[in-house]
């Protein structure tokens, strides 16, 4: 389907379009199937958001093959992620992308304006954790929310985190990343009144078991209002975590 759904229900109302008209448009397959893949064109009309490729596994000609099923059903704005780097300099050669090699990222198109004024504060345990938050600092900004990074503030040097308690305090959403013992997600929930979704990854010394050893730490955490996703997950914590800050209104916290 090339156009949204209000679109298509402007023009009913306006009366470009009759009625059996628009329904014969919305009733089209809400998938393509090239073969490889079954591309959800319905999941804006869903969501909001269109489908988004996990790149990892793919070839670039499969990835190719899907940008240009999404094109056709008129996306010009794509989010790629896991996407190595070689194979994304392959895609490169049939669609224009920019390529974050730390977050392991391909954008189609530019990342968009805010669309909503929350802030999604992106913390981590240390530097090593970074490559996690780059992936939900990118995931966040193409979904539309103004995004905060503050790195290397884990409990080690708990000085560090509190020196930017203001940040935590105005934030809408908090994503805290962190590997080895997972503490900053706890320590974090127990500063700040909005939601914290906790990021556990496989940074760690062998008693971390790759990632395990945090998110357990995280999954247990005594401070309320910390959810977990899964380890290295900073794609899921993104996506969540824009959720909440597009479904505050007046009632919550905005921030200009």
């Amino acid at each position: 389907m090339s156009r949204d759904t209000r679109t298509i229900l402007e023009e009913v109302r306006s009366g470009v379009l009759t009625t059996e008209e628009a329904l014969l448009e919305l009733k089209q397959k809400p998938f393509t199937d090239i073969g490889y893949a079954k591309v959800d064109v319905h999941r804006r009309i869903r969501q909001g958001v269109p489908e988004i490729i996990y790149g990892e596994g793919k070839t670039s000609q499969q990835i190719t093959g899907i940008l240009r099923a999404l094109e056709e059903a008129g996306e010009d704005r794509v989010l790629i992620t896991r996407l190595p780097e070689a194979t994304a300099g392959q895609v490169a050669e049939v669609f224009p992308i920019t390529y974050h090699a730390e977050a392991r990222i391909g954008i189609r198109g530019d990342l968009p304006e805010p669309d909503v004024p929350g802030t999604i504060l992106i913390a981590t345990g240390g530097t090593s954790d970074i490559p996690v938050a780059a992936e939900a600092a990118l995931t966040a900004e193409y979904l539309g929310n103004r995004v905060e990074r503050l790195y290397d503030v884990g409990v080690a040097g708990l000085h560090r985190l509190l020196s930017h308690v203001d940040l935590i305090q105005q934030a809408s959403v908090i994503i805290a990343i962190a590997g080895m013992e997972g503490a900053l997600a706890s320590v974090i929930g127990g500063l700040a009144e909005c939601p914290v979704i906790a990021v556990p990854t496989s940074v760690g010394y062998g008693a971390s078991f790759e990632g395990l050893s945090a998110l357990l730490s995280m999954m247990n955490s005594c401070a309320s209002g910390v959810s977990v996703v899964n380890i290295d997950n900073g794609f899921g914590a993104a996506y969540t975590a824009s959720r909440i800050n597009h479904s505050i209104r007046h009632g919550g916290k905005e921030n200009s």
